[in-house]
């Protein structure tokens, strides 16, 4: 089958993952393929996907190979496939506008972005980039907090003429307006804050449901995690945290048939340990009562790679834009939004 193209914004840890995983399962098969939800969606394998544009802001990746740029610092997500052929495609310098926190050029450079002294990318020429390289989509992967940034790339993409997918907590898909222009302009969106595969969301919501089915009611609960990546880097800056706390707070709140009050729930980033690099550790608590309305609590500890975690969701999605794009299906896809991100339009 022919490749699906896509272009990337921000070619951090994740879109480092997403390309490993593509040549990773290049030679694997159905059979030997671990860790996947879904091998084939729609005929399109995990490798049938190319990328032939990409932007970022970082000296030490704009104008390198995007398959070089990946392993440049800071990323610093698990290397699992070490031997990624050229791909002959530049990444090129693109819009910062709110994309880079004041408060990161305070840190060692090989935990933070250096930016590039290139003169930032126009929006005509990042629209004329996408549709010279024939992408089909872009996905977003800029930090979290870049709400200019993130609508910059998504009107760039409707410009464009092409699919976006939104893998980080600025609200496009979930913005009525937003969604009735990529509805207007017949073009796919999949959005908003991509969930991991196994990840502190997922876990946190099976948990809150198991104790919704088996008649335990919820009154408190938190989930508490820390890093070292550059995400929570960024996340120190707590003016950049609204979105994203309000995105993984409604994933677990929208599984519950008692809203919790805002003063039982607290979900979010909490802190930043450079060692732990791409490693996140989650600590979920939830505490409620029982037959009897005895009361009983739960404990839970999480240790997981932060970004492969979310490469296998992000090639689903990839793949379910393409069949979109090819069924002139246009509009938010409601179905993949809420199975593959915290902050779809619609939970189900």
């Amino acid at each position: 089958m022919e490749k699906i193209k896509i272009a990337i914004a921000g070619l951090g840890n994740c879109a480092s993952s997403l390309l490993q995983g593509m040549e990773y399962y290049r030679n694997k098969s159905a059979a030997d393929a671990i860790g996947l939800m879904h091998w084939d969606i729609g005929g399109y394998k995990p490798y049938d996907i190319e990328v032939v544009a990409a932007f970022d802001i970082d000296s030490r990746k704009v104008g390198k190979d995007v398959n070089e740029a990946i392993f440049a610092l800071p990323n610093c997500t698990a290397v699992f496939c070490d031997n990624m052929p050229k791909t002959g495609v530049k990444v090129r310098m693109g819009k910062i506008l709110d994309g880079f926190s004041e408060h990161m050029k305070d840190y060692d450079p090989k935990f933070t972005f250096v930016v590039s002294e290139r003169p930032e990318a126009t929006k005509a020429e990042i629209i004329e980039t996408l549709r010279e390289s024939g992408a089909e989509m872009l996905l977003n992967y800029l930090p979290v907090g870049s709400e200019q940034a993130a609508r910059f790339y998504a009107e760039c993409a409707l410009e464009a003429g092409i699919g976006f997918i939104n893998n980080m907590p600025v609200f496009i898909a979930s913005d009525p307006v937003w969604a009735a222009r990529f509805k207007e302009r017949n073009l796919p969106i999949i959005g908003d804050d991509i969930k991991a595969q196994l990840g502190a969301t997922i876990t946190h919501r099976t948990l809150a449901d198991l104790f919704e089915k088996r008649g335990v009611r919820i009154e408190r609960t938190y989930q508490l995690n820390t890093g070292g990546n550059t995400d929570f880097l960024n996340m120190l800056n707590r003016s950049r945290l609204a979105s994203k706390k309000k995105s993984k707070t409604e994933a677990v709140q929208s599984i519950l048939e008692t809203k919790l009050d805002a003063e039982n729930i607290h979900i979010g980033p909490s802190d930043y340990v450079p060692w732990q690099k791409d490693n996140k550790i989650c600590f979920i608590r939830i505490e409620g009562k029982l037959f009897g309305d005895i009361p009983m609590n739960l404990e839970l500890r999480l240790s997981v790679e932060d970004s492969p975690n979310s490469a296998g969701v992000a090639i689903d999605a990839i793949r379910c834009c393409k069949l979109a794009l090819l069924r002139g299906t246009g509009g938010v896809l409601h179905s993949p939004s809420a199975y593959f991100m915290k902050h779809p339009p619609v939970h189900r």
